[in-house]
């Protein structure tokens, strides 16, 4: 969980991932979608999102093919709700504790 989301800490690494989230890709055309980046530098982005399991590699051929790992993202997404829904809860109940406290001395 902890090296998902270090690789998506990185912007560069969020907009591959946004890429290759309905489609299927080859290096090379994500490459071409930054200016700014070296073909090198989106290719160890890849290798950082691939390890962290939030793409997955295909090979048709001599090509690779990435696409985002929905399984992995869903995990990710379920990790975070249950997180805020438990933060949520924490909260509510830090809340009432001050009531029932502002409660018992004010009366």
């Amino acid at each position: 969980m902890d090296t998902a989301f270090r690789a998506l800490a990185e912007p560069r690494r969020r907009e591959i991932l946004k890429l290759v989230w309905t489609e299927e890709l080859p290096a090379a055309q994500i490459a071409a979608r930054f200016d700014d980046v070296t073909r090198s530098a989106v290719s160890q982005h890849i290798g950082v999102l691939k390890a962290a399991e939030l793409i997955v590699e295909r090979r048709d051929g001599t090509r690779r093919l990435y696409r985002a790992n929905h399984t992995q993202m869903d995990r990710l997404r379920q990790f975070l709700d249950e997180y805020w829904t438990g933060s949520l809860q924490r909260l509510q109940h830090l809340a009432e504790s001050a009531e029932r406290e502002k409660g018992t001395t004010d009366g």
